[in-house]
């Protein structure tokens, strides 16, 4: 097995095309280069528009390791604020949502509006001819939204959000079908940590050749049916296309993967029956009725975007990096806004199997990605390596790099995409 040296100069060397340096798990040095050059630089997902619904509405999340506010000001327009008073520092903002007129400090009482203009100082006499207010607002980043989902940066020069999404738009507008034409909310969320690198997680998303192995509790706890639309492992339509930018897609269930192309073929399955009676019996059409049934199994395929936000079934994965070795991911359950309460509810159980903090397969998970960082902490000189499929990889007329969905394609794209940033200075 060859080493990766740790180069005098950089980090970006320590990314080849088939492997990588387990230093990019474990250096505390190389954590800090990457949020300086990734996370402050970039597009990072912070926010669904449904989360923050009205003027006044708020969530606090981070970009990279910065505490931040996502905000709707009274114009209807998102604020992404830095959550740091301009007098001393304190934050403004300490709850994880919730509806207000501004902010204010609870240390020396300075406070904000909502586009983060401060707006008064107690007893300010002592600040005659010192502080002019208009030169004190909270840190503001530059904040743009694309079909709901509000992603924000410090780098104000940098290129419009949909130029840096490009062809993940595709798969954002498919994944969004699942709505059936209702605005989609995030039903609700949890979160955990895990002891490990946040590139694991990264990682993990497009990482099909994992699924039977580690989901074996998952698979045995469910219907034949389900156990059937996930056995990709030797499907030729379930493969992985590289999208440009660090951005992948990983499809799993092409038969629905475009919720729109249904050739009639497959049945809805018996679980199911009992939302089929009680939508025909408000009245629903029996296409409208299979339309519901097909959205039940989510989008079929993991969307991830890199550095920080995953589209995946009928849920967001949001990783938030803690430290060098501690990871925070976020699972957000989404559904309709207007539509059948029964489809939202039905999907929070299946969500709840999978993702939620008692279901098959974030506990599976979590366990592999804590052995990686353990392992890699045990030489991190050796390379882990992302070189499956290689061989077999080709290019489609999108010009999408493309391999089976087992193959290393998505990782070796976002490790393209790592690699070019940190080697910008």
């Amino acid at each position: 097995m060859t080493t990766i040296e740790r180069p005098t100069r950089g980090f970006a060397d320590l990314a080849e095309k088939d492997r990588v340096a387990g230093q990019l798990y474990t250096d505390p040095e190389i954590f800090a280069e990457e949020m300086r050059k990734i996370f402050y630089r970039t597009w990072v997902w912070v926010a669904h528009e449904s989360e923050v619904p009205e003027a006044g509405s708020f969530k606090t999340t981070q970009v990279g390791d910065q505490p931040v506010i996502v905000t709707r000001d009274r114009k209807g327009n998102f604020n992404t604020l830095l959550n740091r008073c301009r007098h001393r520092g304190a934050t403004v903002c300490d709850q994880r949502s919730g509806k207000a007129n501004g902010f204010t400090c609870p240390y020396h009482n300075w406070s904000y509006t909502l586009d983060g203009r401060l707006r008064g100082i107690p007893y300010p006499d002592g600040y005659e001819g010192v502080v002019e207010k208009n030169d004190f607002p909270l840190q503001k980043l530059r904040t743009e939204s694309y079909l709901g989902m509000i992603f924000a940066t410090f780098n104000h020069e940098i290129e419009p959000l949909e130029d840096h999404l490009g062809d993940a738009k595709i798969w954002m507008e498919r994944f969004l079908k699942q709505s059936n034409g209702f605005p989609t909310k995030v039903l609700g969320s949890h979160k955990f940590r895990f002891k490990g690198n946040w590139k694991i997680q990264l990682e993990n998303t497009t990482d099909g050749y994992h699924f039977p192995m580690v989901h074996k509790s998952w698979m045995a706890s469910v219907d034949a049916e389900t156990a059937n639309m996930m056995s990709f492992m030797d499907d030729p339509a379930a493969q992985t296309h590289a999208l440009g930018n660090g951005h992948s897609v990983a499809i799993m269930a092409a038969a629905h993967a475009d919720l729109d192309v249904d050739d009639g073929s497959e049945e809805i399955q018996p679980r199911f029956q009992h939302l089929v009676d009680e939508l025909a019996e408000a009245g629903e059409s029996p296409e409208r009725i299979r339309r519901y049934m097909r959205s039940m199994h989510g989008c079929g395929f993991n969307l991830n975007m890199f550095p920080n936000i995953a589209m995946s079934s009928s849920f967001f994965r949001v990783l938030i990096p803690i430290s060098v070795d501690v990871t925070e991911v976020w699972h957000m359950a989404i559904g309709m806004e207007g539509g059948p309460e029964s489809i939202n509810r039905e999907r929070l159980r299946i969500h709840e199997h999978f993702q939620g903090p008692f279901g098959f397969g974030s506990p599976d998970d979590a366990e592999g990605w804590d052995r990686v960082q353990i392992g890699a902490g045990g030489n991190p000189n050796m390379p882990i390596l992302v070189n499956r499929g290689e061989n077999r990889e080709f290019t489609t007329e999108e010009g999408w790099p493309t391999s089976h969905v087992t193959d290393e394609t998505g990782m070796r794209e976002s490790y393209g995409m790592w690699k070019r940033m940190m080697s910008d200075d």
